[in-house]
Parts: structure tokens; C-alpha cells; sequence
């Protein structure tokens, strides 16, 4: 188990690496990394990391074990005190905040628990929106962003009479699917999904992660699935368990 300071302790439970002749591109590298929220605290030390090009880490946890942190560290929402953490041989600390910005919406998708979806666009429009926002994603989607809103919620089970309802006006489930497709769409490299599953029952939880892995591995994206739920953790190549500690 590596060295801990503070009140995280992290290990690494699996590590499984396709075999082959030509070395993967990696997505998400750790190495030494630190964070502290307040100075007068110890700090959190992580454990090192490395997930290649279509690799999944599955991160677990209860509720205040750090979870959230280590999620804004790799959506470059916040930077570390040390150590790195590099996205596709990116340092994010290196880079200003608008920088990171502008990184996260080229390179990564993200799932929210509450899912963020805004309120008063369609569906489609919700689904397109990344690539309304950057060009690098705009230009990796199919024959055009909408062709791929619309490959993606069929996929996904959403009815071609929803797709210009606003977004409110559908079910919570519902939602959930259309905030996955909207983190897919342009092919991002890196899909960060926070509890995406935790409103959903059993069979319903099954059925989305089986369309999130399966359209994630069509696109080649890595997928960080952050749940409480250990029963899911099968599903991913690697597994990364935080637990509070007295």
C-alpha cells in the first residue's frame, strides 16, 4: 500500500494492462500527487496512476473520503500542491485556468450527479452543446454534430419525439441518458462520470453502464466512474478504493 499522509488512505485493488506490441497511448497519468483544501491540515497523498487510451477506472469510496477532490484534480478544476497529474502528456498544473478550461472542453466529458443539463434547451440542443464549444469536438463528431446527437440518444433509448422537448420535460432516467450522450458526443478522451447511477434501480443501473462502456469503447474514450456501489467494479480494467481514516 503506498505511503498516506492525512485523512485519505488509497490503494490500488487491480491493474490490467492489454498486452500489446505497440505501447498505448496513455490518457491519465499520476505520479506523487498531493492536495490539501486547508493549510492547516495534512495533506492527501494519492497513489500513482496510469490508465491507457479506452481504459476504465472505477473509483469508490464513502461519502467524504475524497472522491470529489480527486475528480476536480483530473477535470482540472483545481491543480495540485505537488506531484502530476498529466490528461494525453498534458501537465493540467502547468496551465493557466483558462487554459484548463479550454483543455477540458477539447478533451473531456463529464457526467454530473445531478447531471447539469440546461434547462431550457431541447434535448438535441443539450446533446450538441460540446460541440458548440469547441471546435476539436465539432470536428471528431460524425458527418455533423447533430447526426451524432442523434446516433447517440437512439442509442441510448431516447425517443426521436423527445429530441426537441426541452430537457425538463423528460424523466429523471431519461435525463441521466441524455447527459451521458452529451459527455460522449465529439469523442472527448476522457469521460469523468460522478455517481452517474445513484437515482437509478438495479436493472436500470445495469442497462446504463452497459451503454456508457459500450458506446465509450466505439469512441476509444477512457472512462473515471466515480460510485459507492462496489458491485459495479467488475466492469472496469482498474479499481482505485478510497477510505476515511481516523
Amino acid at each position: 500500500m503506498p505511503d498516506m499522509t492525512g485523512k485519505t488512505d488509497l490503494h490500488k485493488e487491480t491493474s490490467v494492462t492489454p498486452e500489446s506490441s505497440v505501447t498505448p497511448r496513455q490518457t491519465l497519468r499520476i505520479s506523487e500527487l498531493t492536495f490539501r483544501w486547508d493549510r492547516a491540515q495534512p495533506g492527501i497523498r494519492y497513489p500513482d496512476v496510469t490508465l491507457n487510451s479506452g481504459e476504465h477506472l472505477f473509483l469508490r469510496g464513502p461519502s467524504g473520503s475524497g472522491k470529489s477532490t480527486l475528480l476536480s484534480l483530473m477535470g482540472g478544476l483545481i491543480v495540485p500542491d505537488s506531484g502530476r497529474l498529466e490528461l494525453l502528456g498534458t501537465d493540467l498544473a502547468g496551465l493557466t485556468s483558462g487554459q484548463r478550461d479550454r483543455f477540458r472542453a477539447d478533451h473531456m466529458g463529464v457526467i454530473f450527479q445531478q447531471f447539469n443539463l440546461v434547462p431550457y434547451l431541447s434535448t438535441l440542443d443539450n446533446v450538441t452543446l460540446p460541440c458548440r464549444l469547441s471546435p476539436k469536438r465539432r470536428a471528431r463528431a460524425l458527418s455533423s454534430p447533430e447526426a451524432e446527437a442523434k446516433s447517440l440518444l437512439t442509442a441510448l433509448g431516447i425517443p426521436q419525439n423527445h429530441w426537441h422537448r426541452r430537457v425538463t420535460t423528460l424523466s429523471v432516467g431519461q435525463q441521466q441518458r441524455v447527459a451521458a450522450a452529451r459527455a460522449l458526443t465529439g469523442a472527448p478522451e476522457l469521460i469523468l462520470a460522478d455517481e452517474p447511477t445513484s437515482a437509478l434501480d438495479s436493472d436500470n443501473r445495469d442497462r446504463f453502464i452497459e451503454l456508457l462502456l459500450g458506446l465509450a469503447a466505439e469512441k476509444h474514450s477512457s472512462v473515471v466512474f466515480v460510485s459507492h456501489d462496489k458491485s459495479l467494479a467488475q466492469r472496469f480494467n482498474h479499481q482505485l478504493a478510497l477510505e476515511v481514516t481516523p
